[in-house]
C-alpha cells in the first residue's frame, strides 16, 4: 500500500487540458493582433457589408455613400458633392 504517496498523477490530465486551452487562446490572440484587428465584422478583410469585394483604395465612407445613392437617398448632385469632399480629404 502506498497510502497516497508515489506516482499518483490521475488529476494532471486537467492541468494538461488547461495548458492546451491557454496555448490555443494565445495563438488566437496573436493572430488577431498581428493581422491588424478589424473594427467592423462584416466579413473577411477587404469586403464590404454586402459581401462583395471592395475596390482597392476605396474607403468604407465611399461605400456607404454609394449605397445611399443606389437606394435613392441622395440626388446625383448631392452624390457628386459628397464624392468631391471625400476625395479632398485624402
Amino acid at each position: 500500500m502506498m497510502w497516497g504517496y508515489g506516482d499518483n498523477y490521475g488529476w494532471t490530465w486537467l492541468l494538461g487540458l488547461l495548458l492546451l486551452a491557454g496555448l490555443a487562446l494565445l495563438v488566437v490572440l496573436a493572430v488577431r493582433v498581428f493581422s491588424g484587428g478589424r473594427a467592423d465584422r462584416d466579413g473577411p478583410p477587404g469586403y464590404g457589408a454586402s459581401g462583395y469585394g471592395q475596390a482597392p483604395g476605396r474607403t468604407r465612407a465611399r461605400d456607404i455613400l454609394d449605397e445611399r445613392f443606389a437606394k435613392g437617398e441622395l440626388t446625383a448632385e448631392q452624390y457628386r458633392e459628397q464624392v468631391r469632399v471625400l476625395d479632398e480629404n485624402r
